[in-house]
């Protein structure tokens, strides 16, 4: 779920099914996920700036969502599928199936972009993490790196359905094409993107402040 998604070739967004229990069950997961990025937040970003705190906000999200409902996915998939699997977190699947249906399936191109963000993202996400609480040198190349994954692994979730007609897209519902499509996707492309350009103004200042720092260090020798 890494890429807001065009509509698909069925019907457009018409009333389509409500909000089952499933999906409140869902959505509400999903506000759980957010309330425990808000608090590792305030309890390790207390004394960062306010746009590293909205950084460190969504890195914990990012973290947490990677271990906690990706991985499981991951899990399902090797060892079977989601649509053959168990459990609250297999229901969750099975409700973002119902979107996507290649989620259900155990795709091979998902499964392998899942396996890369899962490992690669959430090591990087908690370099990250370290690195803007401790003002490493390192922070904005790691940053960089983690916004092109996120948003070379949303392009690559969708561009091959797209290729074909999104066949395995529905959109028939607004649920469907407006929150688990759009909205939980989309923010995987805005966020990235917002770090990008955050990271690019910070290398510009840096960059502008070199020639002085240059002066400065010659006069000390």
């Amino acid at each position: 779920m890494d890429s807001a998604a065009p509509p698909g070739p069925g019907p457009g967004p018409g009333p389509g099914p409500g909000l089952s229990l499933v999906s409140v069950l869902s959505l509400l997961a999903c506000s759980i996920q957010v309330l425990a990025a808000v608090l590792l937040e305030r309890r390790f970003g207390g004394r960062s700036s306010v746009e590293d705190r909205w950084t460190l906000l969504w890195l914990f999200y990012d973290v947490i969502v990677h271990l906690t409902l990706e991985g499981p996915f991951v899990y399902m998939s090797l060892v079977g599928t989601v649509e053959t699997s168990e459990g609250p977190l297999a229901e969750l699947w099975k409700e973002y199936g119902k979107a996507d249906s290649r989620w259900l399936v155990s795709d091979p191109t998902i499964v392998s972009l899942e396996l890369l963000t899962v490992v690669l993202d959430s090591l990087l996400a908690l370099l990250l993490i370290h690195a803007v609480l401790h003002g490493k040198y390192y922070r904005h190349f790691l940053q960089i790196s983690l916004s092109v994954c996120e948003l070379y692994g949303g392009w690559m979730t969708f561009c091959p359905d797209w290729l074909l007609g999104s066949p395995h897209l529905n959109t028939s519902s607004w649920l469907y094409l407006w929150v688990y499509l759009v909205f939980f996707n989309g923010v995987w492309v805005l966020v990235p993107i917002l770090l990008l350009v955050q990271s690019w103004s910070s290398l510009k200042r840096l960059h502008a402040l070199r020639p002085d720092d240059i002066t400065t260090n010659r006069k000390r020798t």
